[in-house]
């Protein structure tokens, strides 16, 4: 298995990395400057804007065909990992559960979600076993026997969120078998018992990998119109359709800081300092993961509450209201740091999906198929690649930001208010960049 997220030094670059980072923090800049001048009313907020209505597509995925398609296809991937877990080797060279766990499920639901919406909440095999039982139980599904409190939010899935992040990129044990098959048995349970009490809105709030994907797919084409039809929307329009939820920036805050965390901790300054110190490593990542996600959250909390003196809303709702631009900024790192480890082991785990035991057999008929790395080949494109999903990323962020500022903002204060949000912005750029070539 390809264990390397290949991330392309700066050397890779058809310019100079130091000019990468330059460049890219210059473009926000001056992205920043143009919206102050040019973008003075809501494009996004609250208006209708152009839209396509695609009926026979909403009739299409509605219908219970479709549906049922899609849970079963959830269902036999969930029966799929279990019996690799109880009966695949414990090598993640062999057994795709890995690969299934921390690619295709982490990583790919990214590109899933973008191109073809909330796809986790259409496929997941939690809210299919909640249904089964609540069904056994003759309970209401959809009907919550105890009500969350409304300042849980997106708490528990923040929560679930660092779990995982932590499992992946710190716990010594998290590329053995037991570690992901335990993982998983809590977070099945978990969703299923909460399910059972708290209805389908547990599910929006507490499961990590569908709030992820929803949010992730605010960024797509497709949303539903207040009829529940399907219809083609800007993108950027459907993410300021985003409900600011509690704990959204808790959220946003794990995805972005876990990514950084990745990148810091994959350097050589980190290796050569754990290899070299007496400490306890997985105690020194812990607190680095915990205080890189806190110093994202603090940085973003600050910048968005410094000006809510002259808002039109409380201060301690500016940041939720604002946490919706940090999804693209999150896509774009997603894109940049985990593109060679999706492509590549991703199609490693589907060679291994054919012979899960190592017993030489072909299920899928993809067991004798040979990885294409041709991205790793050309580090100039893929390091092209990784810049601008960075840069871009930022831009869309401080467009959706500046969008909405405009609405909670009077127009006296929107240059001068935006400033630290702006500040933030390019901060989050060179710390990308930085950490993405190992400057």
């Amino acid at each position: 298995m390809i264990l390397a997220h290949g991330l392309g030094g700066g050397s890779d670059l058809p310019i100079s990395a130091s000019s990468a980072v330059i460049g890219g923090c210059a473009a926000l800049t001056v992205s920043f400057t143009v919206l102050l001048l040019a973008w003075r009313t809501p494009r996004f907020e609250g208006a209708a804007g152009s839209r396509l209505l695609v009926p026979k597509l909403t009739r299409f995925v509605d219908a219970t065909v479709t549906r049922i398609m899609l849970r079963l296809f959830g269902l036999v991937a969930l029966g799929f990992a279990v019996w690799v877990a109880a009966a695949g080797p414990d090598e993640p060279s062999v057994n795709p559960l890995f690969g299934m766990f921390y690619v295709l499920l982490w990583v790919g639901l990214v590109p899933a979600s973008l191109a073809l919406g909330p796809v986790v909440k259409a496929v997941s095999p939690a809210r299919s076993l909640t249904f089964a039982v609540s069904a056994a139980l003759r309970i209401d599904s959809g009907r919550p026997r105890v009500r969350l409190p409304q300042w849980v939010g997106m708490w528990p899935a923040a929560v679930g969120l660092l779990a995982f992040v932590w499992t992946e990129l710190v716990s010594p044990d998290g590329s053995t078998l037991a570690t992901v098959s335990t993982w998983l048995l809590v977070y099945v349970a978990a969703m299923v018992v909460g399910g059972c009490l708290f209805g389908t809105d547990w599910f929006e709030q507490a499961d990590p990998f569908e709030v992820y994907s929803t949010l992730v797919a605010h960024l797509s084409i497709w949303r539903r119109n207040t009829h529940g039809v399907l219809e083609v929307v800007a993108p950027l329009r459907n993410l300021a359709g985003l409900t600011a939820r509690p704990g959204l920036l808790a959220v946003t805050s794990v995805l972005l800081g876990s990514t950084a965390f990745d990148s810091f901790a994959g350097s050589t300054t980190w290796l050569r300092f754990t290899q070299s110190t007496s400490l306890d490593v997985a105690l020194l990542e812990t607190g680095l993961l915990l205080g890189v996600c806190a110093l994202v959250a603090g940085l973003f909390w600050t910048a968005t509450s410094i000006p809510a003196r002259s808002a039109r809303v409380p201060r301690r709702e500016m940041p939720g209201r604002l946490a919706h631009s940090l999804v693209p900024i999150i896509v774009g790192y997603m894109t940049a740091h985990y593109l060679t480890l999706l492509v590549e082991t991703g199609q490693q785990t589907l060679i291994q999906a054919s012979d899960p035991l190592g017993t030489g057999q072909n299920l899928f008929g993809t067991a004798d198929l040979q990885v294409d790395i041709w991205l790793s080949l050309h580090p100039t494109v893929l390091a092209s690649i990784k810049v601008l999903a960075i840069v871009i990323g930022h831009v869309l962020g401080v467009i959706a930001a500046h969008d909405r500022a405009i609405t909670l903002l009077p127009s006296r204060d929107h240059s001068t208010a935006q400033l630290p949000l702006l500040f933030v912005m390019v901060s989050y750029t060179f710390a990308g960049l930085y950490l993405l070539f190992g400057l």
